[in-house]
């Protein structure tokens, strides 16, 4: 299967899970709003996803593939088995005690994350509870994680970018279920965490049985490509795992202003998480053992090959993103969200913050390909560095911008921090010599940012006409009018990119035909 293909595989089972998210997300804002329940039930939900990021998507699959993929060459698929078999054995030792620990912990773990939550005690004590019940996902979902990092090695993306959907399903049927069995919904959510990781964890089983990749079933036991992989999970916890440090500052700072604060900052970062997840983690998941082959076979040209169109993806992809949903965000948030318990007063301070976040759609994009060149040539250390400085950087501009923009100055500030992460990690690459591009990278580059003006300008000048449509008649056929402004700039923009010659249909289907992994 080509590299092409494989992304447009993964981007599209990560749409469909994102779709699913967005129903769930706008049942609990329907349910919740955006009050003490919905900031306690979200923070909650941010403690496990945080540590996830780091253990498991994050900093493991970072370490885990390029030392499989060398496994998998120099010792076939039995000892890559082995391999991944001690290294499902040792994770679980070291994340079922942390669980404990941590579950035991949680009232003061608050304190740290939310600390603005202990002058509101009714918010404190239900995030307490919340986050009691959800932390064991992070053990579950990071077996789940290794299994599809195993999937993704041997080139099976599909079911590794499908499983998310079941975190999705399990939060619908839970505020579906709420009022039948008369539970308090934001406690039913919370206890659907943990069993959607239960549920993911069977499904890829499934698949790697009957691909016969299971990892083999071992005492855990610190071998020394296991050792190696723990030293690198080191450094790339925060490295691959700075974007989830960065939402956790959010999270802490936002905890400080207002009731409902929390929620907007969660609810305009679902929408942003879109095409995070569709574009930026879609190439990052495709190119990383792609690029750890290449690399381990000394195929310099294979390399500079894929990394440039990586990079050209992730642009074609990002900008019309970002441009679409800055320019849309009040339109979409109200659309999306605006009826039940979220008010008009939520969607002007959802859409607010959602705008400060697309400002960092495209370096989250370049993040995460940039990382994944250093991954691939086992250099976990550089990225962490710069994502340590850009952290400190965040948490700085956030301080600054928090009293004068509140809330969406918090959300700036990481995109701010983003774009310093994104020149930093370009500077290391090039000095290192690894950032080696075709010569049509540039001239690409400017037909494609040409292509997204045409889509602004087509955006700015239908949104009045639609204004004054929305809200105007049923929930449906607003769907149906944002649907049809959003499809409308996508044509624009699509038209754009076939006259300029950034992308021409046929070449996407010669590639998609001829390029192989």
């Amino acid at each position: 299967m080509s590299f092409t293909k494989n992304i447009l595989t993964v981007s599209g089972m990560t749409l469909l899970s994102r779709l699913s998210g967005f129903v769930r997300d706008t049942m609990a804002a329907n349910v919740l709003g955006a009050g003490p329940v919905s900031d306690a039930f979200f923070v909650a939900l941010r403690v496990p996803n945080l540590f996830r990021s780091l253990f498991a998507e994050g900093a493991f699959s970072a370490a885990f593939v390029p030392l499989y993929s060398k496994a998998k060459i120099e010792g076939g698929q039995e000892e890559a088995n082995e391999f991944a078999g001690r290294a499902l054995s040792v994770l679980m030792a070291v994340l079922l005690p942390f669980t404990v620990i941590m579950i035991l912990l949680m009232p003061w773990a608050m304190l740290v994350l939310a600390p603005g939550f202990h002058s509101r005690p009714e918010v404190y004590d239900l995030a307490v509870t919340y986050a009691r019940i959800t932390f064991p996902y992070l053990m579950l979902v990071s077996g789940a994680a290794l299994l599809a990092s195993v999937l993704n090695s041997n080139h099976r993306f599909s079911p590794g970018a499908a499983a998310p959907i079941a975190f999705n399903v399990m939060m619908i049927i839970a505020l579906l279920l709420s009022p039948v069995i008369d539970v308090e919904p934001g406690l039913c959510m919370a206890y659907a965490v943990p069993l959607s990781a239960l549920v993911q964890w069977i499904w890829l089983a499934g698949h790697c049985r009957k691909m016969g990749i299971s990892p083999a079933q071992l005492w855990p036991k610190l071998t020394t490509r296991v050792k190696e992989l723990f030293v690198r999970i080191g450094p790339g916890a925060i490295g691959a795992g700075a974007s989830q440090i960065n939402l956790a500052m959010s999270t802490i700072l936002a905890s400080l202003l207002p009731t409902g604060s929390v929620s907007w900052l969660f609810y305009a970062d679902r929408l942003n998480q879109l095409p995070l997840g569709i574009i930026g983690i879609a190439i990052a998941t495709t190119l990383l053992p792609i690029l750890s082959q290449r690399v381990q076979s000394n195929d310099v040209d294979g390399a500079r090959h894929y990394t440039t169109r990586a990079l050209e993806f992730g642009m074609i992809l990002g900008l019309p993103a970002a441009i679409g949903l800055g320019l849309a965000a009040n339109e979409i948030v109200e659309v999306l969200f605006e009826h039940g318990a979220f008010t008009a007063m939520d969607t002007v301070n959802t859409a607010a913050a959602l705008s400060a976040y697309v400002f960092g759609i495209l370096p989250f994009i370049l993040i995460k390909i940039l990382s994944t060149i250093f991954f691939a040539h086992h250099d976990t250390k550089t990225p962490v560095k710069t994502a340590i400085i850009s952290v400190v950087l965040n948490i700085l501009f956030a301080m600054g911008l928090l009293k004068i923009m509140g809330h969406v100055g918090v959300a700036l500030a990481t995109s701010i921090a983003s774009w310093a992460n994104v020149l930093m990690l370009a500077y290391a690459l090039w000095r290192a010599k690894l950032l080696k591009l075709d010569h049509s990278f540039a001239p690409h580059m400017f037909k494609i940012a040409l292509s997204a003006a045409c889509m602004a300008l087509f955006l700015v000048g239908v949104q009045g006409a639609l204004d004054a449509q929305l809200l105007q008649s049923s929930k449906v056929m607003d769907v149906a009018l944002l649907g049809a402004y959003l499809v409308g700039a996508g044509i624009v923009y699509a038209a754009a990119l076939q006259l300029t010659g950034a992308m021409r249909l046929k070449d996407l289907v010669v590639i998609i035909k001829k390029e192989k992994t």
